[in-house]
């Protein structure tokens, strides 16, 4: 046994936890249809938002962990449950008269209001698609619509016919009383209005795979389960889905943990095996709200993007799966940094720390080195004080810091200084609220200034930074952060800073003593 699959067997890195629990349902031996399939869902009913892409992120990861402790092949399927009725319309997209006209239809028979797919579905599908490539993820899309009305769902279909009565056992004991007098698994498409019908039906035929229910316009109508003609409803057909494709693994929000029952008993009745799950909490928003694909709120993928590298993204997913998170734009600036922290990290650990490191698995054992010898937290202060208004407009003060550096040479560096000009003039610029020192701040302030003046050590950042800590320290700041925090409000309109000593040494000594003077002249805060 390799190093590094001897380690991933006792990692507590909880994508080797969960591999090896997938692992033991094997007992070592790969499954009769030789591989191992992971799955995730989507119902495309509004964009696709962060959420959509954590699960098939952290299911990859999953995948890869039990690449690293099994030789038993893997495939990982996207399903887009784009045959369900579209319920109401996102409050995010165009031409929302358009979409209330085809409220209840398949959101794969609604008209794309964008005026660019085929329908809505096939809109928010190719969405989908576009951001998985985006990251290089390795996995099979499969339409709802196409699985239901090519024929691959009909056998699974027509056992529900048959074990109708098992079926509506499982779901009677989930609904309210007078929900149960009208439900059926079973949803009929309106050969008339095409809409998707949640009515009563009249009779279930095991014997000719047929229902029968009264249209919307009361005509009584018969039609096979196969084909597409029906669909099954939500929770039904997760488990269906199960048992059709003999799925091993799935994760899925804290929100559906309570119908796992049922999605599994729903399996077995179809003659599954119910696969493993991992159930992870809910991102949030700024307010503490659910992030919802209809609402808008919280972060879309191509929103982080704007402001950061993919990668960080995917290092904000691994981390504390099970822990609830607010997903909004201040959350990026830290992802970035420890990101690249962990980076640099790597190298020098020995293989069970490196497995049990986040980069391990965003990269699948082969993480790159770091070139960020400047933080996303600098840059974006660098940024303030500079008025940059492009990457160029950092770069002068980089390549004095660090002379080594280029654009050339160090490419997410160079990315990162484009998104931090971007994330400034966008959230820091609009909150930055300077103020004028007190007169035991302004009297440190001077003795700084005056210090950096007959300065001769140059730029080093720790020598830099001792020499901002024995200020304060000499001017009974207690606690020091109240130093800090009065450099960072007086010199740069923030609360929170970078360390300031490293801030000098980037900024350059000359530029800072400039800075401290306008802001004791009262310019910054007028």
């Amino acid at each position: 046994m390799s190093a590094l699959r001897e380690a991933a067997m006792t990692s507590k890195a909880w994508p080797f936890e969960e591999a090896r629990r997938i692992l033991a349902r094997f007992k070592g031996k790969a499954p009769d249809k030789g591989y191992v399939l992971f799955e995730t869902g989507y119902g495309p009913s509004g964009l696709p938002h962060i959420g959509t892409f954590g699960e098939v992120a952290r299911t990859t990861m999953i995948r890869r962990a039990f690449e690293a402790i099994s030789d038993i092949p893997t495939r990982l399927i996207c399903f887009s449950d784009d045959m369900d009725g579209m319920r109401k319309v996102p409050d995010n997209v165009p031409n929302g008269a358009m979409l209330r006209e085809n409220l209840q239809r398949p959101l794969t028979s609604v008209p794309d209001p964008f005026g660019e797919f085929e329908s809505f579905g096939h809109h928010n599908n190719a969405m989908l698609r576009r951001f998985l490539d985006t990251f290089g993820f390795e996995y099979e899309f499969i339409s709802a619509t196409d699985f239901y009305r090519s024929g691959q769902f009909d056998a699974t279909l027509l056992r529900a016919c048959e074990r109708y009565d098992a079926l509506m056992e499982i779901m009677m004991a989930s609904l309210r009383e007078e929900r149960q007098q009208t439900y059926s698994i079973f949803l009929p498409i309106s050969p008339t209005t095409g809409r998707v019908l949640y009515v009563p039906l009249k009779e279930v035929n095991a014997k000719d795979g047929t229902i029968t229910f009264d249209d919307e316009d009361g005509t009584e109508t018969t039609l096979p389960v196969t084909g597409g003609n029906v669909k099954l409803q939500w929770k039904p057909d997760f488990g269906a889905r199960w048992a059709a494709l003999d799925v091993d693994f799935e994760m899925y929000g804290k929100d559906h943990s309570t119908n796992t029952p049922i999605y599994d008993g729903i399996c077995e009745v179809l003659g599954g095996r119910k696969p493993e799950h991992f159930t992870y909490e809910l991102f949030l928003d700024d307010k503490g709200e659910k992030i919802s694909k209809s609402k808008g709120n919280g972060l879309t993928i191509d929103e982080w993007l704007t402001y950061a590298s993919t990668e960080s993204l995917s290092y904000f997913m691994f981390l504390k799966p099970k822990t609830a998170k607010r997903m909004h734009f201040d959350v990026i600036p830290k992802a970035v940094d420890e990101y690249h922290q962990q980076l640099r990290a790597y190298p020098a650990q020995d293989v069970a720390r490196q497995i049990d490191n986040p980069v391990w698995h965003i990269h699948h054992g082969a993480p790159p080195e770091s070139k960020m010898v400047v933080s996303f937290a600098m840059l974006l202060n660098l940024a303030s004080v500079a008025q940059a208004q492009d990457k160029d407009g950092l770069w002068g003060f980089i390549r004095r810091y660090a002379p080594e550096a280029s654009p050339e040479t160090h490419p997410d560096l160079d990315a990162a200084a484009g998104f931090a000009v971007r994330y400034f003039h966008d959230f820091v610029a609009p909150k930055r609220v300077y103020r004028l020192p007190t007169d035991r701040e302004r009297a440190a302030i001077g003795d700084l200034r005056a210090r950096l003046a007959a300065w001769d050590g140059g730029l080093d950042a720790e020598a830099l930074q001792s020499m901002v800590f024995a200020v304060g320290k000499e001017h009974g700041f207690e606690p020091l952060r109240d130093w800090f925090k009065a450099l960072y409000e007086v010199l740069l309109g923030a609360s929170e800073g970078p360390r300031f000593g490293g801030f000098v040494a980037l900024y350059g000594v000359t530029e800072t003593i400039a800075l401290i003077d306008r802001a004791l002249a009262g310019e910054l805060a007028a």
